[in-house]
């Protein structure tokens, strides 16, 4: 039975992959817990979890919106991962979210502002990618590149490459205006770590809004202790924090290729999980999110979900004795 500090945690399953590009990220979390096996944890027995429906069968029909695809179904996930969430804050538990594809984080951070409007949230982007487009500036039309731009409200219109249809923008909008908040997230309350891989439209909003953005080699040089200790600082004006984790800011070469998206060049395991620990030693950092796991894409059989549960246990650990 989970004691006392473990019912303070409450695990939310969102395996949707609607968002990305390629497929099996919908596996990550099953991945996740195939490697706790391996590792002789209880992990997945010790805490409460809700596994949310996924919609993934949307897969097999026809894209409606190339510019913003599957965006029907990512409506529903964030509806559903917004209002998952909120109950999480409301029944007293911090909300260690799972997800599949990054597009997901979306709702992840609708939910965190439903249930505290009037607070100010930081946001800490572990990422290779910046996720700032917008369905008028991505080139792909993919979802999980758009999530920061959900929170933000940003069309980045200075740099669109398309026009959208009356009934697509009616669809962005309402991705932008879910829980009837927007934007959700300022500009100068992003950080971002490990980012390495942006097209000229993010880079021009970055630009714009001196959007902090910690590269790889700064972490390297200065060491996470120091580093977190910067983020915190920068996030000193806000009410609560929130962590996005996606495993493709790790270096592909050293962990995997378990990832839809890897770049090279980037974080290690231990500087990835020795920075989030850090920085999860802050209590206003109130909600946790692992993104973008793909076994499917593993060239080291499960390595990436074997890295991904080691970073995800020694955090929990961290929330756990926070007390």
């Amino acid at each position: 039975m989970p004691n006392r500090d473990m019912e303070k945690i409450k695990l939310i399953e969102n395996s949707s992959e609607l968002g990305a590009g390629t497929r099996g990220a919908s596996l990550g979390v099953d991945a996740m817990k195939i490697a706790s096996i391996k590792a002789n944890s209880k992990y997945f027995t010790n805490y409460s979890i809700e596994i949310l429906p996924d919609n993934n069968d949307l897969l097999f029909h026809d894209i409606q919106y190339t510019k913003a695809k599957r965006i029907d179904g990512v409506i529903e996930n964030y509806e559903l991962i917004s209002k998952t969430v909120k109950q999480t804050f409301e029944s007293g538990k911090f909300p260690i979210v799972l997800s599949g594809d990054h597009s997901c984080a979306g709702g992840t951070i609708a939910g965190i502002k439903a249930a505290y409007p009037d607070k100010r949230l930081g946001v800490i982007w572990i990422d290779a990618h910046a996720d700032l487009h917008s369905p008028y500036t991505s080139p792909s039309g993919n979802i999980h590149g758009m999530p920061l731009a959900t929170a933000l409200n940003v069309d980045n219109l200075e740099h669109k490459i398309k026009d959208l249809s009356e009934e697509l923008d009616s669809q962005w909008n309402r991705l932008k205006n879910m829980c009837g908040i927007s934007p959700k997230l300022l500009p100068e309350d992003l950080v971002f770590v490990g980012v390495r891989d942006t097209e000229d439209p993010e880079d021009y909003y970055i630009n714009k809004h001196n959007v902090k953005n910690l590269a790889v080699e700064h972490v390297r040089r200065n060491g996470v202790r120091e580093v977190s200790e910067e983020i915190l600082k920068y996030l000193k004006d806000c009410d609560m924090i929130y962590i996005s984790f996606d495993v493709d800011s790790m270096d592909c070469d050293l962990v995997s290729y378990g990832t839809g998206t890897p770049v090279p060049n980037g974080l290690t395991e231990q500087e990835a999980g020795g920075l989030i620990n850090n920085l999860l030693i802050d209590k206003r950092v109130n909600c946790f999110e692992i993104v973008e796991i793909n076994p499917c894409l593993d060239n080291k059989q499960n390595k990436m979900a074997e890295t991904a549960f080691r970073i995800l246990e020694s955090a929990t650990a961290i929330i756990e004795k926070r007390g």
